[in-house]
């Protein structure tokens, strides 16, 4: 069909004229076809949601009601950009548009009379729905530790972030689409493109404060309830998200809706499958939430560039490959020292590259539909063109995703500090940012009661509900500091010096480019803070090692929980605790390692000690007192 093709539906008037905006790849809409496309879109719209029950069940409860805040403002400020300049840069054909951006029909709004009224407006609002879906991505991977005003400005701006690589592959005037590049609902444009954004972002602020000090094992979900039932919101609307993408019901494009629906399901069946299994037997019999989340969502990136195109048995075991990508790149990135809190960077990221490659691979000619132009995959016969055009197009939108992102973040960090204050991340957002004061949330003392009978430390050893033990361990350091003598270290908080966020020693990859401020020096609270981040992530290098007072004051520091141990080197295995009689939360953070490494924030837990230290600490456990 021509460039100006209009079919004469909705409101007519004597002037009845085209409209000057023109529709994502020239398709034929009707009536039906709008009904189709604008339900689709109200069901996409729903995955808004379970983006936030997820992102909001994967961090601490202390920053739960801010990741939600965040989602309302990637609607809000995302939506707003994209009407202005956003779809226009994916889908304009002004007279300067080029391959490698459009330009035109900036504001949408079609006039009453014009002929494609509705179909315009139904076009926009699907193409809407994709761009907040991908903006939403990247705020799990920045969570608890971004400004909030920072992150708002980074969602205003960040729909260049995904408009302009969409138009590459959907626009008319996109040279990847001119080249033959096939992602039918947006395994590449939305999934890689936001997974390459949520990698870079969470490359440039850094770790979450004390995120690695025990290492590199994930940490407690905040609401794992939430996270599970925000997966099912996002297995729906992946449904209209793919099914939605054949842009109508007409012709054919009613029995691809139908088995793009079925496919996705199929995919996602070999994830989860893939999921269970992988999970059981790498945890020894017990299943892992967030495992089995990102091994269904993996296999659902995974089908969406393909989703009409592929066989029933191609679908599985495309979900399953998508499933163990997600799986191995999430501990990867971790290994790396990316803080990716939501895992975006691996299931949407890595997923989503595989996604795009698929389609080369497996592909089918959709006849009568043009979808492929003709072309089939590699294993359909088709040769290797499409595969190569799809291994390029995964490279470009990787690419643009990252590297856009870091300019963008690196330009608002010149405006507003986009990485939080310390104290206000050990705190959460909830409190600092929004007022929020949550209610303390325990666990039972169960386990307390029944160790007696039952010695289990895969149980007793199980963190708290929504608790960064990280986060803990500052806490425990600023209450022993506040205990010692004020003229023996030069005050209660300048035995830490400042060296957290500018220490020349540490790298990118597990510090951050916006992670170097050292803020206010003169503030002792940041300013202690700052140095325990360092000390607890192993990054401290005998900074003082030349300051006779600051060695004195650490020393001092030392001996005050190794009890009767003057020798500040003095082999751990010969102490004795002399905490006899002490409550629970009395004892330093020092004493409560000593007591096979439980911190402050897991109370309620009493650790297995192996004979001859049962013995030896028998008469320190004699007069350990609960604190209800």
């Amino acid at each position: 069909m021509d460039g100006n093709w209009s079919y004469h539906i909705g409101l007519r008037s004597p002037n009845l004229t085209n409209t000057t905006v023109q529709l994502q790849e020239n398709f034929e809409i009707d009536l039906e076809d709008t009904n189709w496309i604008l339900t689709s879109s109200f069901i996409i719209f729903t995955m808004q949601t379970g983006f936030g029950m997820l992102e909001s069940g994967c961090v601490s409860i202390k920053n739960e009601a801010n990741i939600m805040m965040k989602n309302l403002a990637d609607i809000s400020l995302g939506g707003l950009t994209y009407w202005i300049f956003g779809y226009g840069m994916s889908f304009g054909e002004g007279p300067l548009s080029n391959p490698f951006i459009g330009v035109g029909n900036f504001l949408v709004d079609p006039p009453v009379g014009d002929a494609l009224m509705g179909p315009v407006f139904a076009s926009f609002l699907f193409q809407l729905s994709f761009a907040t879906t991908a903006t939403t991505i990247v705020s799990g991977a920045m969570a608890e530790r971004c400004d909030f005003k920072a992150y708002c400005l980074f969602s205003f701006l960040n729909t260049i972030v995904y408009c302009v690589p969409a138009g590459w592959v959907w626009g008319k005037h996109g040279f990847l689409n001119k080249l033959g590049a096939v992602d039918i609902a947006g395994s590449g444009p939305v999934h890689l493109v936001g997974g390459a954004s949520a990698f870079a972002s969470a490359l440039m602020l850094g770790p979450r404060l004390g995120r690695y000090a025990r290492g590199t094992a994930p940490l407690p979900l905040g609401n794992p309830v939430n996270a599970v039932m925000g997966t099912f919101v996002l297995w729906w609307g992946w449904l209209a998200f793919n099914s939605g993408s054949t842009y109508g019901v007409s012709g054919a494009k009613w029995q691809y809706a139908a088995r793009a629906a079925v496919m996705t399901m199929m995919g996602s069946f070999g994830g989860g499958c893939f999921g269970l299994l992988f999970s059981l037997i790498k945890n020894k019999g017990r299943a892992d939430v967030m495992e089995l989340i990102n091994s269904v969502l993996g296999s659902l990136v995974s089908i969406t560039a393909g989703c009409f195109l592929f066989r029933a048995w191609e679908s599985l075991v495309i979900g399953m490959i998508g499933a163990a990508i997600a799986s191995m790149a999430a501990p990867m990135f971790d290994k790396m020292k990316v803080d990716d809190p939501v895992g975006a960077s691996a299931v949407h990221g890595a997923c989503g590259l595989w996604g795009v490659i698929a389609v080369g691979l497996f592909a089918d000619n959709p006849i009568p539909m043009d979808t492929t132009n003709g072309r089939s995959g590699l294993f359909k016969g088709g040769g290797w063109y499409l595969l190569g055009v799809q291994s390029l197009t995964g490279i470009c939108l990787a690419s643009w995703g990252a590297l856009v992102t870091m300019a963008l973040l690196w330009l608002i960090d010149l405006v507003l500090p986009i990485r939080m204050e310390p104290y206000e991340e050990l705190l959460g957002a909830d409190l600092t940012e929004h007022r929020i004061r949550h209610g303390q949330v325990g666990i039972s003392r169960a386990v307390s009661a029944l160790r007696p009978y039952h010695r289990s430390s895969s149980i007793e050893r199980v963190g708290s509900i929504g608790v960064n033990t990280g986060h803990s361990l500052v806490v425990d350091k600023l209450q022993e500091i506040q205990k010692m003598p004020k003229n023996k270290v030069g005050g209660n908080l300048h035995m830490f010096t400042n060296t957290a966020f500018v220490d020349e020693t540490s790298t990118l990859k597990n510090k951050g480019f916006l992670n170097k401020r050292p803020g206010n020096p003169q503030n002792d609270l940041h300013r202690a803070i700052d140095s325990m981040a360092t000390e607890i992530n192993g990054q401290l290098k005998q900074r003082c090692s030349t300051a006779e007072p600051c060695k004195a004051g650490m020393a001092r520091h030392h001996s005050l929980f190794h009890d009767g141990a003057n020798s500040h080197n003095e082999d751990r295995s010969t102490r004795v605790l002399e905490v006899k009689g002490m409550k629970w939360k009395e004892l330093s953070a020092s004493q409560l390692e000593m007591l096979d490494g439980m911190v402050a924030g897991e109370d309620r837990f009493r650790h297995r000690h192996d004979y001859p230290d049962a013995e030896r600490l028998s008469a320190v456990t004699a007069n350990v007192q609960w604190i209800d």
